[in-house]
This record gives structure tokens, C-alpha cells and sequence, in this order.
């Protein structure tokens, strides 16, 4: 038997709105399943934490705590969190479905990457991480199977603030073991983590990327814990020499045990990484410089062939021989000058090394301390320009009169966005530093879609953020898209409708018609709420009047009872009719019955009157002839469509 038919949850309805269909995935705290949301006909991934935890209050309030942060995050790169509830004991989360696989599956199918992919696939997750980090927000829980590869081609990151929420008890065995692996020195020694813990884990998913395995194993959740607090991870080209250097420089910058010596957020690996793309896309530009060992100076030496660098004692010296038999050397004037030699080459040792003393020193200070000296460029992201000029100017660069320009879609207009040359690079002390500002995001043409379908509203409209829609009830066709609104610079709402250019990933709200709100003229009062309230609104009896139209005790009309739009969730007044108006009752005195009695139907009263005897009107046309002499009701009196009048004659 499938896991889907001893599932409980399978076909049940959450907070009447969620069918859940299928079971997606289970995890240590939540299980995922793929459900409909039947107020909006759309399908959409829901997660309901585990029934065992929910007696821990503590960890529900931080799971829905997390849930909100999460759904604060507006990024192509982010799964979006559209809704968040309590089911029963358990606590729920409702996010966009997206078709696919994790990135898991992908290295189960494929062990390795190419160098490629493995940036792509980086590249996309670093800026929805780069987005989070941004919002205060730290993941945690960074790893292969919280990375989502969507059919169309987008990588998302998903379980946002899960890991922050979770406790001891919260995943052991394998969840714990896979979880593990991906764990910073600080996490598992102190138990603290901040955006640099999240560096931490991208860098080993690089390796694991890249080589097909990661870089710690072990039997127990224990000993893995022990090498990343302890151990260095190694190069990826230790595994695979395929690996280019630029991304084992990459991954040992993320990985290293000190977080001082990681990249401080998301943002600055991204700008790395698209570094080492653009590096690794020109094979003819200069590569990046290496450090390089220097072998001992003792290996620079040039040994006589068959030596061997040990001590060795040297021949006696040989008398020069002529022809007369060997000269002395040892007279005293020779050894007098000898001596003398031996004093002037110690006296131009000693100036030499004093003077490469002197230089040697002269050169530490120029490049250590002095104007030669090399500092990283501060990372002054997201400052005003006046506080990041500040900042370069007290690390001793010199800011550029002119700042850059450029577009953002992260960075606020008037904020820097980054330097030129980057954050990461190592300047002399005194080099010129040009400030790049933000003019917020590129102004793109911005379709017009009004008149079209949801559907094909949110393809036309995918280089900007569409948000979820809202909806009313329009005469239109449901699903036509009836406006479209976004945002100002203030972050006010503003109606789109006569706008050209509108900022890239910038939010855009589609309202779409429901169709018209359901016809209740004619129904009686109930029949006409139940109606209402089928498509969320609700009916309020609100008086009656007369109506020559609608029966008595049926709905005349039903009045918003707001100007606007009609929206679900609006009321509405129900009128009911009284019935048809009453009507004066003419003066017919005077004239004859037939008269009188066309005069009083043509205003809807029905006439009586008491027929005379044959002996009366024997000699009488008494319909034509007999005059009236009075009414009931009388003359000028109102009377009910529909009554009668009773005539009174007499026979002349």
C-alpha cells in the first residue's frame, strides 16, 4: 500500500479552502503536500508541521514567526509563502508549487557537475540568499534538498527559518546526518550562526557539486561534526584535478573554519563568483594571480656532480711546481697580504648586508605599513554615498569625485550599490575608489494586459513581480484582468494604468474579475443570502418599498453598501418589495357604472356592485344608464392595488 493511501491527510479540506491531493516529501518537522486552493483554482505546496510537536509552543510561535519572515521575501530566486494557519493542533504554510526536482535528485542522477552548471546553479541561489541576508534574515538549514530545480527552468530556495525554529529533539538519524553535513565550525562548537554559517554551507554544496561527494564522511552524525570543527575542507582538484583553480579559491574562501575569513554575506560571494565566471568565460584574459612556495635558497646551489650537500672535506692545497722544483707560499709578506684580502672582503660583506638589511626593512615598511601597502576595499554596500566616502576615506583610499551609476533592483535609489574596483579587491593605500549609486531598478516597457486572462496577464508581465491578485465582481468574464497597480517611490499604490515604463521586479497587482455578482432580484430573502454567501458575500435585509414588479415579500434589489468595487467579503442591503403601490380612488359619482368601472380597473382596483332585480331594470340599460352614487372606499381615499371597490347606484 502507498504512503498517499495510509496518509490521513490525503483528500482532507484545511480551513475549507486548501484540497490536499498528494504527499510530496517528509521531513524531521513538517511533511509537504501538493494541494488545491479552491478559492483561487490554482495548485500550491503545503507544509503542516508534525503533529508530535505540537505541544511545544515555543516552536509553533517560532515556525509561524519564521513563516511571516519568509514571506516578507519578494525574490524570483525565493519560494513566495502565500498564507500561513493553524489546522487543528498543527500549524500550516502555503507556498507556491513548483514542478520539479531538488537539487538532491539532480546529484543523485548526475553524482557530478560540470564547472558550469555548478555556477548557474550557485549563482541563483546566492542572489535569492543575497535578498534574505538583506531582510535580516539567516537560513540555517542550507543544504541540496532545500534547493528546488523547477521544470521552466527557475531555482528557488526554500524552508526558510525551519532550521532556526527546530531544537534538539527535532531531527535525529538520517534527517540529523543529512542536516549535519552542511553545518559551520560556530554551529556546531557554540551553537551560533549568522549570515556567514549560511556562506558556509553554500561552500560545501560547491564541493559537493563539483566533486560528487562531500568533503567530511562518517558513520555517526558525531564524527562529521568533529572534522568541521576541526579540519580544513579540502580543494575540490584534490578530488577531481578537473576542477578549475579560480573555484577551488571559491570554495575555500567559503569554507574556512574562521567566519572572519568568509565572505561576509550573499552578496559578496555573488560578486565573486560572477568574478570567476567571467575569469573562467575569457581563456585568452590574464589569469588570477597564485600564490606560489619558493623552494629553500640551499636548493639553488649548483653541487659538484656526485655530491651530496653533506659536509665534505676539501683537498690540501698543491704547491705551484716549475721548472726548478716546487716555490714556498708561506713566506711572511704572502700571508701578510692574504690577510689583508681576507679584511677587505669581510669589511664588503658586512656593507652589503647591511645595506640589504636596510633595503630589506625599507621594503617591509613601503609594503606593510607604508604608502606601498595593499587593503581590501570596504564593502559599503547599501550606504548612503556621503557615509560610504566616509568609510573609504578612513581605510586611506581616495573617492572619485564623480560617483557611477548604475541599475539596481536590491539597492534603494541614492544608496551605493557597490565600488569600482569591488569590494573584494586589495588596493594600494591611496588608489582612487568610484562609488557606484543605485537608480533603482532599469525602467522596462510595461505590457498592456488589461482584457487578457490571469494566465496570460502574469507570462507578459515576468520581468516584474507579480504579486498575488485581487479580485472583485465585474461584469466582465471571470478571470479578464480588469487593473493593474504597483507601487511608487514612496511605496504608495498606484493605479498602472496610464503608465509606459515601470522598474524591473518591481510589484505589480493584478485585479481580476469574478464576473457579476449573482442576480437575486425576484428571490425571496433567504434564497437571495444563500446566494450571496456562496460566492463570499454577504445579503442584509435593509427595508422594503412598493414595487408594481416584484411580489411582495421577494428582493427588489440588493445596494453595496460601500461605494467601490464589490469585493468578496463586502455586504450587501437586501430591499424587499411591499408589494404594487397604492392608489387614490377617484371621484365616479355621477357617472355610470360602465364608466366608473373602466375608470377604476385601468388603475388596478377591481369593482363590485349589487345587481339589480328584473323588475328594477326591466325598462332600464342599466350598465349604460344607472348613475353612481357613492364608492367604498369613498372618493380620495387609498386603496391597494388589487382591492375592490364596491359602487352604489341608483335606478332612475
Amino acid at each position: 500500500m502507498s504512503a498517499n493511501q495510509t496518509d490521513p491527510m490525503i483528500g482532507r479540506l484545511i480551513d475549507d479552502r486548501y484540497q490536499v491531493r498528494s504527499r510530496i516529501a517528509r521531513g524531521g518537522m513538517a511533511t509537504v503536500y501538493l494541494a488545491t486552493d479552491l478559492r483561487l483554482e490554482r495548485r500550491v505546496a503545503i507544509k503542516i508541521m508534525h503533529g508530535h510537536l505540537a505541544d511545544d509552543a515555543s516552536f509553533k510561535e517560532r515556525f509561524i514567526q519564521e513563516a511571516r519572515s519568509a514571506a516578507r521575501l519578494a525574490h524570483p530566486n525565493v519560494v513566495n509563502v502565500f498564507d500561513q494557519g493553524q489546522d487543528d493542533d498543527s500549524a500550516y504554510l502555503v507556498m507556491e508549487y513548483l514542478p520539479g526536482i531538488t537539487l538532491r535528485e539532480l546529484l543523485q542522477d548526475h553524482k557530478v557537475l560540470t564547472s558550469e552548471q555548478a555556477m548557474d546553479i550557485l549563482e541563483a541561489v546566492l542572489a535569492g540568499l543575497a535578498a534574505a541576508h538583506r531582510a535580516g534574515i539567516v537560513h540555517r538549514d542550507l543544504k541540496p534538498e532545500n534547493v528546488l530545480l523547477a521544470d521552466d527552468g527557475r531555482i528557488k530556495i526554500g524552508d526558510f527559518g525551519l532550521a532556526r525554529a527546530a531544537t534538539a529533539n527535532t531531527a535525529t538519524g538520517a534527517a540529523l546526518l543529512g542536516t549535519i553535513a552542511y553545518l559551520s565550525p560556530e554551529l556546531v562548537t557554540r551553537g551560533v550562526a549568522d549570515t556567514r554559517s549560511d556562506i558556509y554551507a553554500l561552500g560545501i554544496m560547491l564541493y559537493e557539486m563539483l566533486t560528487g561527494e562531500q568533503p567530511y564522511k562518517g558513520e555517526q552524525p558525531m564524527q562529521i561534526a568533529y572534522q568541521h570543527a576541526n579540519d580544513t575542507v579540502p580543494s575540490p582538484s584534490s578530488a577531481d584535478p578537473s576542477v578549475p583553480a579560480e573555484l577551488d579559491e571559491l570554495v575555500l574562501w567559503a569554507t574556512a573554519r574562521d567566519p572572519e575569513q568568509r565572505p561576509r554575506d550573499a552578496r559578496a560571494m555573488l560578486d565573486q563568483l560572477i568574478d570567476v565566471q567571467r575569469v573562467l568565460a575569457d581563456p585568452t584574459g590574464a589569469p588570477l594571480g597564485r600564490t606560489m612556495v619558493l623552494p629553500p635558497a640551499s636548493a639553488t646551489m649548483v653541487l659538484p656532480r656526485g655530491a651530496t650537500g653533506e659536509t665534505q672535506a676539501l683537498p690540501k692545497a698543491r704547491h705551484r711546481t716549475g721548472p726548478v722544483g716546487p716555490a714556498a707560499v708561506d713566506t711572511a709578506a704572502e700571508l701578510g697580504h692574504a690577510a689583508r684580502r681576507r679584511r677587505r672582503r669581510g669589511f664588503v660583506w658586512i656593507v652589503v648586508v647591511l645595506l640589504l638589511a636596510v633595503a630589506g626593512g625599507g621594503a617591509g615598511w613601503w609594503f606593510g605599513a607604508g604608502p606601498g601597502s595593499q587593503v581590501a576595499v570596504p564593502d559599503v554596500t547599501g550606504q548612503d554615498p556621503a557615509a560610504a566616502a566616509s568609510v573609504l576615506e578612513a581605510a586611506e583610499f581616495v573617492v572619485a569625485p564623480d560617483n557611477a551609476a548604475d541599475f539596481s533592483v536590491e539597492v534603494p535609489t541614492g544608496q551605493v550599490i557597490g565600488t569600482d574596483p569591488g569590494s573584494s579587491s586589495r588596493l594600494q593605500k591611496g588608489s582612487t575608489v568610484t562609488l557606484v549609486v543605485s537608480q533603482g531598478p532599469q525602467p522596462l516597457d510595461l505590457p498592456t494586459v488589461v482584457g487578457q486572462t490571469e494566465d496570460a496577464a502574469r507570462a507578459s508581465l515576468s520581468s516584474f513581480a507579480v504579486q498575488d491578485s485581487t479580485t472583485q465582481f465585474d461584469a466582465a468574464d471571470p478571470g479578464t484582468v480588469l487593473a493593474v497597480s504597483g507601487v511608487d517611490a514612496t511605496g504608495a499604490a498606484v493605479d498602472l494604468a496610464d503608465t509606459a515604463q515601470y522598474g524591473e521586479q518591481q510589484p505589480v497587482t493584478l485585479t481580476v474579475s469574478l464576473g457579476p455578482v449573482p442576480d437575486v432580484v425576484g428571490q425571496t430573502v433567504e434564497e437571495a443570502q444563500a446566494a450571496l454567501q456562496a460566492v463570499e458575500l454577504t445579503g442584509v435585509e435593509a427595508g422594503t418599498e412598493f414595487s408594481s414588479d416584484v411580489d411582495e415579500g421577494s428582493v427588489i434589489r440588493a445596494d453595496p453598501q460601500q461605494d467601490g468595487p464589490v469585493r468578496p467579503g463586502a455586504s450587501l442591503d437586501l430591499v424587499v418589495s411591499k408589494g404594487p403601490p397604492p392608489v387614490t380612488v377617484p371621484d365616479v359619482t355621477g357617472k355610470t357604472i360602465d364608466e366608473a368601472t373602466a375608470q377604476l380597473q385601468a388603475l388596478g382596483l377591481r369593482v363590485s356592485y349589487d345587481r339589480c332585480t328584473a323588475f328594477t331594470c326591466a325598462f332600464y340599460d342599466w350598465e349604460a344608464r344607472l348613475p353612481v352614487l357613492a364608492t367604498d372606499p369613498p372618493a380620495q381615499s387609498t386603496a391597494a392595488r388589487g382591492s375592490t371597490v364596491r359602487l352604489s347606484y341608483r335606478v332612475e
